[in-house]
């Protein structure tokens, strides 16, 4: 890997894990920048999710294509 790239990681109370596979060579060099959590923006994603999963419930109506209009 020749250029800088950023990575998504977490912790998970004990390693650093990374969020998707990336290759590394052995002894590669790497900087970690530890992020504020962001509590206003977690509470946001907490309600989304929370109304989409609402939205496509299994109890939802089911709607046929004729009834979507553009």
């Amino acid at each position: 890997m020749n250029q800088n790239k950023t990575i998504a990681a977490h912790f998970d109370g004990k390693h650093i894990l990374l969020d998707e596979p990336v290759e590394l060579e052995p002894n590669t060099k790497l900087l970690v920048t530890v992020l504020p959590k962001d509590l206003e923006r977690e509470a946001w994603l907490r309600l989304s999710a929370k109304r989409l999963r609402a939205a496509y419930d299994d109890e939802e109506e089911e709607y046929s294509l004729h009834l979507i209009k553009s």
